[in-house]
């Protein structure tokens, strides 16, 4: 499996990369648009019935089969926790605390993987990724506080917040070893299915309020289990198989400067001076963290002389010329 190094950086894996992000990042947007109309565990369990589907249709169409005995311990934990603790409590947290707190708390999980992927799976604490994640998580901070609208918060929320950071850097940490095993549709598609199950105890209220739920919060719903769960995830999976959790995690860090681009698009939320600073540094904070350090060429070493036979023009030469 080819993985990022010095010499060079595997551009699929920055590409799929890349398409997780502004997945991620334009969940914002679609869970702010279906909040008002779906409580938090009911959107969880529908944007994680949808991405299932998908999924499943995927992995039947490619016919990768199941993944194998050694995936599994990961894929259970990154289903319980990632796709299902996590994506309840964020929804919950983001409903009790303004956007500010729950930003700077969320944005722990980068720097949680980071040092868990340093211990736990040997991958070590670059200075070079600590610092971009600390320039990137500062930006993190003034962007989500620019942002809060009516300050409001509570204990409750943000150890809401806190349970998605944890959850999400646990998730990811035991992804990675799952991924030497089995592919990332294997595992993204059984993940997610796992998630499913542990967010069934909100069908009735699913149920209930899809009834009374318009189209296009509906929509917004679905729109978050095909892309940026289904996709966004497999994408996430292929390109963290080919570098290590600390990196993949502080690339996160440029989904609030594309937050702030959509919202403006789409939400017509024009973002001040301050907020455009913060999206500023969380895409150089990205851009240290993941910059590689070039490997260093051998200096060429000189040829060895070539003996010439004492008879020759060449031998000739060499002797009028010492004469």
């Amino acid at each position: 499996m080819q993985q990022e190094s010095g010499a060079g950086v595997d551009r699929l894996a920055v590409a799929a990369a890349t398409v997780t992000v502004v997945l991620w990042a334009s969940a914002f947007v679609a869970i702010r648009s279906a909040g008002d109309d779906y409580s938090p565990g009911a959107l969880a369990l529908g944007r994680l019935l949808s991405g299932t589907v998908v999924l499943g249709a995927l992995w039947l169409v490619r016919r990768e089969g199941l993944p194998p005995k050694a995936a599994w311990p990961g894929i259970v934990t990154a289903g319980v926790l990632w796709f299902g603790a996590y994506m309840v409590a964020l929804n919950w947290g983001e409903q009790l605390v303004d956007a500010g707190t729950a930003a700077l708390v969320v944005n722990i999980g980068p720097i949680l993987i980071a040092l868990l992927g340093g211990w736990l799976l040997k991958e070590g604490l670059p200075p070079r990724l600590l610092a971009g994640m600390a320039v990137s998580f500062g930006g993190a901070a003034v962007v989500g506080l620019s942002m809060s609208g009516e300050g409001r918060s509570s204990v409750g929320g943000v150890l809401l917040c806190l349970v998605a950071a944890v959850t999400y850097a646990a998730g990811v940490v035991s992804q990675k070893p799952a991924l030497r095993h089995a592919s990332a549709l294997q595992f993204t598609t059984f993940a997610c299915a796992i998630g499913t199950l542990a967010c069934l105890p909100f069908s009735g209220r699913l149920v209930s309020e899809a009834a009374d739920a318009p189209a296009g919060a509906t929509l917004n719903m679905v729109y978050l289990g095909v892309f940026p769960t289904a996709i966004a995830f497999t994408t996430w999976g292929y390109a963290l198989a080919r570098t290590s959790a600390g990196k993949m995690g502080a690339t996160t860090y440029a989904a609030p400067a594309l937050v702030v681009f959509m919202s403006w698009l789409f939400l017509g939320e024009v973002p001040g001076l301050i907020t455009l600073a913060g999206g500023l540094l969380c895409l150089t904070g990205v851009a240290v963290a993941r910059r590689t350090r070039p490997l260093r060429r051998p200096a060429p070493t000189p040829p060895e002389p070539t003996a010439v036979p004492a008879g020759s023009p060449s031998g000739l030469i060499d002797a009028h010329t010492h004469d």
